[in-house]
């Protein structure tokens, strides 16, 4: 039998519906099992542990596309490329630059290079 988009659709709604609300409900249950006795903090319905893990997907994975990940993989594509476009001593100083330059490392605090004679 050949199946067309819709049911596909709609199939993957229910899906997606009953795992969010299985999930819900695990938040609850922990929250709730967990919160109210080491914090005396509130007792949360269903609707309150959706509410929260829609924020913290929010505030904890952004609003890009799967949670954000194809922003790295975009910024990795482009470093590949200009990279690859690089000569060796070109992408050995820029990759010194980086590791020194980003605000974790001064300049000044790399290993010595040993002098000849010493």
């Amino acid at each position: 039998m050949k199946y067309r988009w819709g049911f596909r659709a709609v199939k993957f709604l229910g899906v997606a519906l009953v795992a969010g609300l299985v999930l819900g409900l695990f938040v609850m249950l922990l929250w709730n099992a967990l919160i109210p006795d080491l914090f005396h903090g509130p007792v949360v319905s269903l609707e309150q542990a959706l509410g929260l893990l829609l924020l913290s997907h929010i505030l904890f994975r952004g609003w890009g596309r799967w949670g954000g990940g194809w922003r790295h993989e975009r910024w990795r594509k482009r470093l590949d490329e200009k990279l690859a476009s690089m000569t060796p001593e070109e992408r050995e100083k820029a990759r010194s630059e980086w590791r020194y330059g980003c605000g974790w490392h001064q300049k000044g605090t790399a290993e010595p290079e040993e002098q000849p004679g010493t």
